[in-house]
């Protein structure tokens, strides 16, 4: 991979939701020297980063669960557009293990939680704020890893924390989680992307 204007590093960002951590990653890239929201892949024809990418004149591709498993449907698409690598933000399935394999340590995701805590099947978005407000704790956070077989277990790359109090609600604990994610999670892609 080099690094120069004319070939730089492709990033394929995969949402599922409203595509608010997404649309920070093409804010960041639109016009960075190194590299490039190059596609945005979703797994819901309605999701709301479809028109986010829209405005930054992202390309979309829509690949529905029922095809994710199938290696034409979601791995030829990434190779022909020759992407370096995947970031999930906001994304609810697991990830095949045939694109694991494809992008060895290069498959990063973030979790709205301090892992290993409030991780696993089920545990995404409000389920874990939820979680994290039921168990009392005294602080939340985002974890940023890599993908393996297994949801939110893969190498920890970062975490940042944020303290709670006892009045914080479920909803303002996910304020604070997603002011940490809009803060941290692009950086430190471009910093794991461009020092690998």
């Amino acid at each position: 991979m080099t690094n120069n204007a004319q070939d730089k590093i492709r990033l394929a960002i995969f949402a599922s939701g409203s595509g608010s951590n997404a649309e920070e990653f093409m804010k960041r890239f639109g016009q960075h020297p190194q590299m490039e929201v190059a596609l945005i892949v979703t797994n819901n024809p309605n999701a709301g980063v479809i028109e986010r990418a829209q405005r930054h004149s992202v390309e979309v591709l829509v690949v529905e669960n029922k095809t994710l498993n199938d290696p034409e449907a979601s791995l030829t698409p990434l190779q022909s557009r020759k992407i370096d690598w995947v970031v999930l933000a906001g994304w609810l399935r697991l990830i095949p293990t045939f694109l694991i394999e494809a992008f060895p340590h290069r498959i990063v995701n973030i979790h709205p939680a301090l892992l290993p805590k409030f991780g696993g099947k089920g545990m995404y978005g409000k389920h874990v704020h939820q979680a994290v407000f039921d168990q009392k704790e005294k602080e939340s956070g985002i974890t940023i890893h890599f993908v393996n077989a297994h949801f939110d277990e893969g190498e920890i790359i970062e975490q940042f924390k944020t303290e709670l109090s006892e009045a914080d609600t479920p909803a303002i604990i996910e304020q604070k989680v997603r002011a940490l994610e809009i803060n941290h999670y692009a950086s430190v892609v471009e910093r794991l992307v461009l020092s690998a």
